[in-house]
């Protein structure tokens, strides 16, 4: 980072020529982009073609053998504390929730601000209640995870999420474990995150709501973005025969 340049002014994440195979299986291919604050960015594609374990490497659950991942400038380390420091800035929901069993809801939502942040205890439950509030879940704080539908442990994924005041959040198909009917609450509680301008990166099947909610759309295919721009372009002016194709197929065109 240059002395003229400042946090505000660069993207709060940006992913330089990122490629990584499975054995011999290349799943990501020399792939670059940027997501700058305030920005809602959607990932769409066919299945398989690498949008979840492009998000998992930004977030350094996936390793990164080829290129780099920069998080407001600072390049983001194989391992130690600075990467401890610099996942905390950039949260992620998953597809399966990943909230755990054995701890209540305000336990899952207070566990990161107490043993990562160093937050006070009655400080991290005071916010975790105001946090569960927001996602419309807080007469659940003494519940455990199996005694919540699908949506309200996503919802509660999303609290947890916000707990660690990321820079970013990034969701990997929030809705795809959820029945239909519980699909909207989810990502009404996204919107409204969008809303509040918070930077996010958001894999998604959705494309109603990716129209809706997504600042730029990246679509990719067989590990490389095949194209990356402002949403309504990308929905209403498509010229790209292989993308006309794909959208067709899934809004039923």
């Amino acid at each position: 980072m240059t002395e003229t340049q400042d946090s505000a002014s660069l993207p709060v994440i940006e992913v330089r020529h990122v490629s990584k195979s499975f054995g011999s299986l290349q799943v990501l291919k020399d792939v670059s982009l940027t997501v700058h604050k305030g920005e809602v960015v959607a990932i769409i594609g066919p299945s398989g073609s690498g949008k979840s374990t492009l998000c998992r490497t930004i977030n350094r659950l996936e390793t990164v053998p080829e290129g780099e991942i920069f998080i407001e400038g600072e390049k983001i380390p194989e391992e130690g504390k600075s990467l401890a420091r610099l996942r905390s800035k950039v949260s992620m929901v998953f597809q399966q929730f990943n909230l755990f069993a054995h701890k209540t809801i305000l336990q899952n939502v207070m566990l990161g601000p107490v043993d990562v942040l160093k937050q006070k205890k009655s400080e991290a439950k005071k916010e975790a209640l105001e946090l569960l509030k927001r996602v419309g879940v807080e007469n659940q704080a003494n519940k455990y995870p199996a005694q919540l539908s699908g949506g309200q442990q996503q919802r509660v994924a999303i609290a947890r999420s916000l707990a660690m005041h990321p820079k970013a959040i990034l969701f990997d198909e929030p809705t795809s474990a959820l029945d239909p009917e519980m699909i909207g609450e989810v990502l009404s509680v996204i919107r409204e995150l969008a809303d509040s301008g918070m930077t996010m990166l958001i894999v998604t099947h959705e494309m109603h709501f990716a129209r809706e909610v997504a600042d730029r759309i990246i679509f990719m295919e067989h590990g490389t973005i095949l194209s990356d721009e402002n949403a309504e372009t990308f929905f209403a002016n498509q010229t790209n025969p292989r993308i006309q194709a794909f959208l067709s197929k899934v809004e039923g065109k």
